[in-house]
């Protein structure tokens, strides 16, 4: 679904639908003890795990999402740290989801704590979009959770309705921005506050003279552009005067698996070769959803030293288990290493490393092997995938799963709904 377009749309009818502190809150929904207590999701609850969830006690306590675990427990000794439940989070999100399609068709899950929900074809139905926002809010605690708060803005278009939700966390969680007042909203913001506009990109429109986003609102797009260097000034322009560019459903024209690793965990044996498995594991179960194969492979490690080591090779048969993805890339590396002659590339100085995958087709272009039965091995990975997501990842288990006698655990990219696929998402009564 794209319904992005260059009409301008001043009426506000597209919401955008933020969950606060998700994962944290998520957590305090099912321990009834954790509320009200500074608390926070954890990779891993090891010295240095990166907490990548925060509590609003928490937060109203100066901790910040991205610090290790031993910095949070010295500036707050009674911070309690929780591991990391991806299958928690996804069956919430699907959840809220549902409760979104309950108010219309046009519902597009930007991130796991994040949706947008445009009403401009529902205007028979839903007059009022601000009553639709304080019906969601009220359902998602009434039938989702009591605990899982949400901010959400209303506006012409997903842009500026995100803006919304971001600036009406400290209003109730509720904000409209449209033509009326986006001048008074924009004028108390700094470029830095607007989604998407990070410090680097700031410093850039303040040289050139755009030192606020009431400035930037009110700049010429071919100015935008030029300051930009790309089309991606245009989109600003649009974005900031009422024309949809954010309306897209996500895009798979490629998946990637990445993970940092710390200083503890380089040390573990066994962790690098573990790690690498978990993300092509990660990618087989994507590809599984969408029943895509690849023919295109990537794969990166960066040291702590700032170097890393890239490839990428195309395939001659696509493929889509871990297995092979496991198999090509390490026939890859071990090439390199036979033809330099130096240092392993899967060693203890790995400090980051990613596998990509794309170029899809679909089973109908898989070119068959004469000892191969393609659709009975698709068929058995997505019956394996299917058990372990309603029965728990550690209920059946492939021996290439298995490391030292234990099942390597789930992991989620922070935001990821590249998991989830419309089957996910029940069918519920509409409006």
């Amino acid at each position: 679904m794209n319904q992005n377009s260059i009409e301008v749309r001043t009426e506000a009818r597209v919401l955008f639908v933020d969950m606060n502190s998700f994962f944290a809150r998520c957590e305090q929904q099912v321990n009834y003890w954790l509320r009200g207590r500074p608390c926070g999701v954890c990779v891993y609850t090891g010295k240095y795990g990166c907490v990548i969830s925060l509590s609003t006690e928490a937060k109203a306590l100066g901790l910040k999402a991205g610090s290790r675990l031993n910095d949070v427990m010295a500036a707050c000794p009674e911070f309690i740290p929780i591991e990391s439940n991806p299958t928690r989070y996804r069956e919430y999100h699907v959840k809220i989801i549902n409760v979104l399609k309950e108010y219309c068709d046009d519902v597009v899950p930007k991130s796991i704590d994040e949706a947008i929900i445009n009403l401009n074809n529902y205007k028979l139905i839903h007059p009022d979009p601000v009553m639709v926002a304080r019906n969601i809010k009220r359902d998602i605690l009434k039938k989702v959770g009591d605990f899982l708060e949400c901010s959400i803005g209303v506006a012409p278009n997903a842009f500026l309705a995100k803006l919304g939700s971001v600036v009406g966390k400290k209003k109730g969680g509720l904000q409209v921005i449209d033509q009326h007042n986006i001048d008074e909203v924009l004028k108390t913001l700094r470029l830095g506050d607007l989604p998407g506009i990070g410090a680097n990109m700031s410093y850039r429109l303040e040289r050139c003279g755009v030192n606020t986003p009431l400035q930037m609102r009110h700049t010429s797009p071919d100015r935008l552009k030029a300051i930009f260097k790309s089309i991606e000034g245009i989109y600003w322009h649009y974005r900031l005067n009422f024309i949809e560019t954010n309306i897209a459903a996500q895009d798979y024209r490629g998946m990637q698996a990445m993970r940092q690793i710390s200083a503890e965990k380089r040390e573990t044996e066994g962790y690098i070769d573990q790690l690498f498995m978990t993300l092509c594991l990660t990618l087989e179960k994507r590809m599984v959803r969408h029943n895509f194969y690849c023919k295109a492979i990537g794969f990166t490690a960066s040291y702590t030293d700032g170097t890393r080591w890239d490839d990428a090779f195309k395939v001659s048969i696509p493929i889509q288990d871990a297995i092979s993805l496991m198999r090509m890339i390490r026939k890859r590396i071990a090439k390199f290493e036979e033809m330099t002659k130096g240092d392993a590339i899967m060693n203890n100085r790995i400090s980051s490393m990613r596998v990509g995958v794309t170029n899809f087709v679909d089973n109908s272009n898989v070119l068959y092997s004469l000892f191969e039965d393609v659709d009975r091995n698709e068929a058995a990975r997505k019956t394996m995938h299917q058990i372990k997501d309603k029965f728990g990842q550690d209920k059946l288990v492939r021996a290439v799963e298995m490391t030292d006698g234990k099942v390597i655990k789930d992991v989620i990219g922070f935001g990821s709904v590249k998991d989830l696929t419309s089957m996910d998402y029940a069918r519920v009564p509409r409006y």
